[in-house]
């Protein structure tokens, strides 16, 4: 890229912090302006160091909380962003890494998920799950004859049975997704299953069996990161998410060649055979990256096709603390997450989607970490249940919660309420093969390359999808 480039980064949540730290790097001479048109970076990542007593501090996460030890793009930000120190890590010989539970919307109070061969056969969830696991490999292979995708429903109950695909399948897709398990691509959502089953030659075990082979890790800056992943679990940061959010701002504006502009949303971009040009010419840079939700990027270019075929989900976050001690009222473990109604979705049901019990699994972020006498939990309501006001009233959630747990639960000391409007993407059937087509559009047409749009709406919607997105972007340019 010759040293007359100007890279502009429309977004400034994870995705496009991301894309300016890695693209600033790479084209180190390079200026790259970056617009948000919030105040605060980051997105829907948010920390909240709470003062619940004057002897107790807690974190309270608003957004993603934890993060597979196997998301290298993320380990390579700790090593390169120097955060080694502000990790905390769950084992896996932990409860919250063993215990994980489902709550039958039928049946109200949670059960146990099994965690190992010998708790499946005495697992209340054995009846669904030991058939479905037994006879899957024996099944022929029954995808359609041409078929490019289906849901993932279709497929779990093509390959598992109905029973299994709305219990854990659903349960599943509320607690990644927030979406409706019959209406998600799982091409697009999960193409490692995808993928497996035409491994396995028609069986999903028998692929995923076959699929052991070590990935090229040669591409990633860890450094000894690694490492600190043996045995882990999930892990996330002392203060939060929002300390990876956070040092990759301070990087950026650190740096010569970055420049970034908060409180300035982008209400025009307009291309041309010679120039592209930003707010009518406030910026005319070069090249464009665009990790602002698909929806949003309709109103700038409504020329691009497929931008509007996927719904979003709104999700809101409760988090209560309690002053009781962890486990008080709930068993030790991660939390639980709730299937589709039988009956479907109605404004009759409480609409929560699943529950973390944070004060089990990220204990380490609570100070001080000893004589702990608080419990934080956070609900997760919405997604495909229609909301009302009163879903969210918290003495209606707690009247839910005291049904799932099978305990009476203390009064809160402390409560915080997000509302995150459209803020996970549903990638419904065809997704892939859209995203394919606006890529050659924009490689082909006007832009000539000249554009890349990433972020959650085009690929993956985790933290590690959004990091890597970024890292990957302008590799052509």
């Amino acid at each position: 890229m010759s040293l007359n480039r100007h890279i502009a980064v429309i977004g400034g949540g994870l995705t496009g912090l991301s894309s300016a730290f890695h693209l600033s790097r790479r084209f180190p001479d390079i200026f790259i302006t970056l617009f948000e048109k919030q105040h605060r970076l980051g997105g829907w990542v948010q920390s909240e160091c709470v003062d619940v007593s004057p002897s107790q501090q807690m974190v309270l996460e608003a957004g993603p909380r934890t993060i597979r030890p196997n998301a290298k793009s993320i380990l390579e930000l700790v090593h390169l962003l120097g955060l080694k120190d502000s990790l905390i890590t769950v084992p896996r010989t932990a409860a919250a890494a063993r215990n994980r539970f489902l709550c039958i919307p039928e049946h109200e109070q949670i059960q146990s998920l099994p965690a190992s061969l010998s708790s499946l056969v005495v697992s209340p969830f054995r009846s669904i799950l030991l058939p479905a696991i037994l006879r899957e490999p024996f099944r022929q292979a029954n995808r359609a004859h041409g078929s490019q995708d289906e849901s993932f429903d279709s497929f779990m109950t093509r390959r598992f049975g109905k029973d299994l695909a709305r219990t854990l399948g659903s349960a599943l897709v509320h607690g990644i997704y927030a979406a409706d398990s019959r209406k998600l691509s799982v091409r697009a959502a999960f193409p490692l299953l995808w993928e497996a089953e035409e491994r396995g030659w028609g069986s999903v075990i028998l692929g995923l069996l076959r699929s052991s082979q070590e990935e090229d890790l040669a591409d990633y800056e860890m450094g000894d990161i690694p490492r600190n992943m043996n045995g882990v679990s999930v892990f996330s940061f002392r203060n939060g998410m929002s300390t990876l959010t956070d040092a990759l701002k301070n990087y950026l504006v650190q740096q010569p060649n970055v420049k970034i502009l908060s409180d300035t949303p982008v209400t025009s971009l307009d291309v041309s055979e010679t120039k592209i040009q930003i707010n009518q010419g406030m910026l005319k840079p070069t090249h464009v990256v665009s990790t602002i939700p698909l929806l949003a990027l309709k109103s700038l270019l409504p020329s691009l096709p497929h931008l509007t075929a996927n719904p979003s989900s709104s999700v809101t976050l409760i988090n209560l603390v309690f002053s009781v001690p962890p486990n008080t009222f709930h068993p030790p473990g991660f939390g639980y997450l709730i299937p589709r109604p039988q009956d479907d979705y109605s404004l009759s049901m409480p609409g929560i989607l699943g529950v973390i019990f944070d004060s089990c699994s990220l204990s380490s972020q609570d100070t001080p970490t000893t004589n702990n006498s608080f419990t934080k939990i956070t609900v997760m309501l919405g997604g495909p249940h229609p909301l009302t006001e009163d879903h969210t009233r918290i003495p209606v959630v707690i009247s839910h919660l005291e049904k799932h747990l099978g305990a009476k639960l203390p009064d809160p000391v402390l409560t915080r309420t997000h509302h995150h409007d459209k803020c996970i993407p549903t990638l419904t059937l065809g997704h892939v093969d859209r995203i394919s087509e606006l890529k050659e559009v924009l490689r082909r047409g006007v832009w000539r390359g000249r554009l890349e749009i990433i972020g959650a709406g085009v690929g993956g919607v985790s933290v590690a999808d959004c990091v890597d997105a970024g890292k990957r972007v302008g590799s052509l340019w």
